[in-house]
């Protein structure tokens, strides 16, 4: 109630999904859905509106196939756990992984991402979830870009789809900086022109070419 009093609106809890010829376990993959639903369930109680990121991780060398198993096993618990606490899936937020190879495997092309990870989405994530936000989870910052493009050229899609970058968005500006002050307007520009990108990749506008603009 504290933070909430203080003017918090959201809120966001995180668990990570390993992937291996054995991970994540099935009681893992249970386990963080429970906490997942009842973060989300307390979160309304309160008033606030919760971000759910379950992140599977980008580590290893597996397969698109095997990342796509792994999160459709995910978000099917996930939203079981959130039935299950009776959270209203209206007043949420998702934010996942795309669905794409390990970084250590031969990467796949923006509209295989795209596919793998909207057929994932449509079987798993109900249409009364308002909007899904996703995380960068290790891609660089142009191919966060040219992913989220990619998904949001597919066509209309029952929910928003955005993004909640972390260093995707701020790494640019963080090199353009180098801890310099006087390197201050280059790193705001570079952190203006990287959300502006992600702005026009939000509704499939973007273009590799922009990136030299």
């Amino acid at each position: 109630p504290a933070y909430k009093e203080q003017g918090a609106r959201f809120a966001k809890w995180r668990d990570v999904f390993h992937i291996s010829p054995v991970l994540p376990s099935r009681q893992a993959v249970v386990s963080n859905a429970e906490v997942l639903a009842r973060y989300a369930a307390i979160c309304q109680n309160q008033g606030v509106v919760p971000i759910v990121e379950p992140e599977v991780l980008i580590d290893g060398d597996h397969t698109v196939e095997r990342c796509a198993e792994v999160a459709e096993e995910v978000l099917r618990e996930v939203f079981t756990a959130l039935y299950r606490h009776k959270v209203d899936l209206r007043c949420m937020l998702l934010k996942p992984s795309m669905v794409t190879p390990g970084k250590e495997s031969p990467k796949a092309t923006p509209e295989e991402v795209a596919q793998w990870t909207l057929d994932i989405f449509r079987r798993g994530v109900p249409s009364s979830v308002p909007g899904i936000v996703f995380l960068s989870g290790g891609q660089t910052p142009e191919e966060a870009t040219n992913n989220l493009n990619a998904i949001n050229s597919m066509g209309a899609q029952p929910w928003e789809l955005s993004f909640s970058y972390g260093r995707a968005l701020q790494e640019p500006a963080q090199q353009a900086w180098a801890g310099h002050v006087d390197n201050a307007g280059a790193a705001q520009a570079a952190l203006l022109k990287r959300a502006r990108l992600n702005s026009l990749a939000r509704s499939g506008g973007y273009s590799p070419s922009m990136e030299s603009e």
